[in-house]
């Protein structure tokens, strides 16, 4: 699956029912539990990465990816957006403050 895939996915999910979605219910809980879960899941990452298994690492990196698109998607965000930046960033005129 893509990051656009993903991205859909999600979206797509916007108006199911909570209690059948755990996206649906990250979706239309408070704006705070959404980014609680991309909090969690760093420091998941963090800690996956100081220790030797690689299956662990993915795992982790999944999660946080998972729960970055669901916080993208809340927030009307999209991954072309985030590929632009990331062109911005590649350019050696990059200025993080812009």
């Amino acid at each position: 699956m893509t990051y656009f895939e993903l991205y859909k996915l999600i979206q797509s999910r916007y108006g199911a029912a909570p209690s059948n979605s755990y996206v649906s219910s990250l979706l239309q809980s408070k704006p705070d539990r959404a980014i609680q879960k991309v909090g969690e899941e760093a420091v998941e990452v963090v800690i996956a990465a100081k220790n030797t298994s690689r299956k662990l690492l993915i795992a982790e990196i999944t999660d946080l990816i998972f729960h970055l698109t669901v916080v993208m998607v809340k927030k009307n965000l999209t991954w072309e957006e985030i590929e632009t930046e990331l062109d911005k960033r590649s350019q050696n005129s990059y200025d993080p403050s812009s």
